[in-house]
């Protein structure tokens, strides 16, 4: 994978490599975002406390952040220090690789596909971008909404940008969640169960137009908040605040909250399994009105 527009990186800059194969000096890997580049990483620079084991350190086949210590232009030498990587730089450096591939996969799709040298859907589509938004995967992100904005100013084959197009918007087009809190609301004043709907009411009325939030009754005393959005975050804390209107709303009477589920992301087994659970309550609560229908019916 040949991501960035230069050939080689720079002394000092963090990358993402992988390592090929472990010997006395150190582990030989390669480069993964500059078309596997061969680097090492010298013994000394594996680890900051003594080394009993390298294979404790490092393995074949597993990937590294690294920073660049030298680099021999002419020779091709690239010497990389891992104990010198801070833990924001990893967080930074995978954070980037992860973009980076996202952009390969797309570039090399549309090579594929269109017959055309990867290299040349670089230099005209992901270079340029790189140099205007730090990273042409950011560019792709707003492109999703705003492909004017993003390429207006750039010209490219219409066939290569209609598979763009469609590209960005099959992969990163940010996929809808399902956000779930689950709380105990309860009662016991004279206002009763009336406090309770008024404090429900106002924790759905905290939705926004993108970010819907519904309030369902499992089994009093037990509610869920439910939302489905593309906004993750932005939905995880609206809803806290819904349940914090809530708790202000029925303590006003009285009542209280228990928050049972703080809200968080549910995956589509955690639902099947909450609206199994409904059914199930909604079953048994009309055996018991059946019930007594008929014991009434007898007497």
């Amino acid at each position: 994978m040949r991501y960035y527009e230069k050939a080689l990186p720079d002394t000092d800059e963090v990358v993402m490599c992988q390592v090929r194969q472990i010997a006395e000096m150190g582990a030989y890997v390669k480069l993964l975002e500059y078309d596997d580049a061969e680097g090492m990483i010298l013994l000394s620079e594996l680890s900051r406390r003594r080394i009993r084991s390298i294979q404790k350190l490092v393995r074949v086949g597993r990937n590294e952040v690294v920073v660049v210590l030298r680099v021999d232009k002419e020779k091709g030498y690239i010497d990389l220090s891992k104990r010198r990587v801070s833990p924001d730089d990893v967080m930074k450096c995978e954070e980037r690789y992860n973009k980076s591939k996202a952009v390969h996969t797309i570039m090399s799709h549309i090579a594929g596909k269109l017959a055309k040298p990867i290299e040349s859907l670089y230099e005209s589509i992901a270079w340029p971008l790189d140099r205007k938004y730090g990273h042409a995967y950011d560019a792709f992100k707003i492109a999703v909404a705003e492909p004017n904005l993003v390429f207006d100013d750039m010209t490219i084959d219409p066939e290569v940008f209609k598979e763009l197009q469609a590209n960005i918007a099959r992969r990163l087009t940010p996929q809808p969640v399902r956000i779930r809190a689950d709380i105990e609301v309860t009662c016991f004043s004279s206002e009763g169960i009336d406090a309770i709907k008024a404090a429900l009411i106002k924790g759905e009325q905290t939705e926004k137009e993108n970010i819907p939030i519904k309030v369902k009754l499992v089994a009093p005393p037990l509610y869920v908040l439910l939302s489905t959005t593309t906004d993750k975050q932005g939905g995880i804390e609206l809803m806290e605040k819904a349940v914090e209107e809530i708790a202000t709303e029925i303590r006003k009477a009285g009542g209280e909250l228990n928050v049972k589920m703080k809200p968080k992301t549910v995956s589509e087994s955690e639902d099947q399994e909450l609206e199994q659970l409904m059914e199930r309550v909604e079953r048994e609560n009309a055996e018991v009105e059946g019930d007594e229908d008929s014991e009434d019916e007898q007497v």
